[in-house]
């Protein structure tokens, strides 16, 4: 199998972890601070993966300075999520978090020099119009959980971002520890910060509680990363991005068939907008298309 097509059944399966885990984190911070829940989640996974670490990899400055410039915004893009997922729904989440699809080709531009396409454009407007209809259109006003959860989609963005610009120069697990290591340390600061009398310890031992630490802590944070982390090397930033956008889909189903948890006719709407614009996205402009005729001779 080529290392492109077992990249994109790999990063399909990231996907399906964190989509699938939406309703999961969302049951857990009903009794554990977002903040503590994210840094516990993230301290388990880095424990986990140093153990399965080999003897010979090494930690050196760039490797340490990379890995966290990735956790910062990889803390953002959960800190945003998860707070937010205390104020919207997993369905809607899903979906916003999914606009950093569109995000990711806007960034590269400026970030990475790709070259710029108008089609990413047409896409842009496409999402925002089915955003509208999801939060604004929907609820007749921007809840505030579906405002973090956007900031949350435009940080994982620029993770996507530099995850493709360092994953090819280092090894992938010291990479991964370190990027989670920050995440923990990040998390558990804000914890303390802001969640000082919120919650009781007792909490740790709650059957939802434990179920979701050790799915996500395993599943959804050490392999979903280091599958991440190592096999993003081998394609773009823009592909990684359309992947994902199989997360929020994966998100509606998973709430759909948990909870039961149902979108309105504007909020079908708008996750269709989206899912279109992810699409689209991905598709060739009209020079691309005229450049692949005359190739041809067509």
């Amino acid at each position: 199998m080529k290392k492109t097509a077992l990249a994109d059944i790999s990063l399909l399966f990231v996907a399906f972890i964190w989509g699938s885990t939406f309703v999961i984190v969302q049951k857990a911070i009903q009794f554990l601070p977002p903040h503590f829940f994210n840094g516990t989640r993230f301290l388990l996974a880095a424990l986990l993966l140093f153990i399965f670490m080999k003897k010979k990899s090494k930690f050196s400055i760039n490797l340490l300075g990379a890995g966290m410039f990735l956790g910062v915004f990889l803390f953002l893009g959960y800190a945003f999520q998860t707070i937010g997922l205390l104020y919207t729904t997993s369905s809607k989440a899903g979906f916003i978090t999914g606009l950093s699809v569109m995000i990711v080709p806007l960034f590269a531009i400026w970030i990475l020099k790709d070259k710029p396409r108008s089609i990413v454009f047409l896409s842009a407007f496409i999402g925002a119009l089915g955003l509208y209809f999801l939060t604004v259109g929907d609820m007749m006003s921007m809840n505030i959980g579906d405002l973090l959860v956007f900031f949350c989609a435009i940080a994982f963005a620029l993770h996507i971002i530099f995850t493709s610009k360092f994953s090819s120069k280092h090894e992938a697990i010291p990479l991964t520890i370190v990027q989670l290591s920050t995440v923990s340390l990040l998390s558990f600061i804000s914890s303390t910060m802001f969640e000082k009398t919120s919650f009781s310890y007792d909490a740790l031992f709650n059957r939802d509680v434990i179920i979701a630490l050790v799915i996500t802590s395993i599943f959804a944070t050490a392999i979903a990363f280091l599958i991440q982390t190592k096999f993003q090397q081998f394609t773009t930033a823009a592909r990684v991005a359309l992947i994902f956008a199989m997360e929020p889909v994966f998100a509606a189903l998973t709430a759909f068939i948990v909870i039961n948890e149902r979108l309105s006719g504007n909020g079908l709407i708008g996750c269709l907008l989206i899912f279109i614009a992810m699409i689209v996205t991905e598709l060739p402009d009209i020079k691309e298309i005229k450049g692949i005729k005359q190739k041809h001779g067509m």
